[in-house]
């Protein structure tokens, strides 16, 4: 009889435990890499679809960073000005009738503020600060100050100052309408106690068009 063979067996590799590390550790960097990968491109759909879309018609003002009257002069915008509308804050939250500002410029330059309000309960509230301002390159004399009413030894504390900007001011120095770079703050500020119901709703007008919340505006010269 003929004798078979048998064909040999395929040899078997010896086990390369490095190789084999290298494998699953790039299997799971890769893993890993797309799960971030993925959570953070949820995490910006989610954020893309909690911001809220302004008007058509402001949106390109509310992105822009804010610009102010330039020049202004101190000397004419001193005096008594009444408050005709306000966003809400903390430091008025007690005021619930007329409230008036009185700005008085200083030897040294800083303005004396003097704020008043009449309280929800006929009595007054009264606070004394001071303003100063704020150079801006290229614009000579901008209507842009600070504002402390902290006491003078804490002047040097840069919490203690909060923005005053002059957004618009008529020629006449009767309309002026105040903010905060940030859009929390805001005020219609005029001459006169009370200001046409027209006038103050082209200052609101204009205040949504910067990207101000005029919906929540409280009324206070009415």
């Amino acid at each position: 009889m003929t004798q078979r063979h048998r064909p040999a067996a395929p040899a078997v590799r010896p086990f390369d435990d490095r190789r084999t590390s290298q494998a699953i550790g790039a299997m799971a960097t890769a893993f890993v890499v797309g799960g971030v990968a993925t959570w953070l491109a949820l995490g910006a759909a989610r954020t893309a679809r909690a911001l809220p879309a302004g008007p058509a018609d402001g949106a390109p003002l509310m992105r822009a960073p804010l610009q102010v009257v330039a020049p202004v002069d101190l000397q004419r915008y001193a005096g008594i000005w009444h408050e005709q509308a306000r966003l809400p804050n903390r430091f008025q939250k007690e005021c619930g009738g007329p409230v008036t500002a009185e700005y008085t410029p200083q030897p040294d330059g800083t303005v004396q503020v003097l704020n008043r309000c009449v309280r929800g309960d006929g009595n007054f509230d009264e606070a004394v600060g001071s303003a100063r301002v704020v150079p801006v390159a290229g614009q000579p004399g901008a209507g842009r100050l600070e504002v402390r009413f902290a006491p003078a030894w804490l002047s040097w504390l840069p919490l203690v100052w909060g923005d005053y900007w002059i957004l618009k001011l008529d020629r006449e120095y009767q309309v002026s309408l105040v903010g905060t770079p940030n859009r929390e703050y805001l005020w219609v500020l005029s001459r006169a106690p009370r200001l046409d119901d027209a006038a103050l709703q082209a200052e609101l007008a204009y205040a949504r068009s910067l990207g101000f919340d005029t919906d929540k505006v409280v009324l206070t010269g009415r």
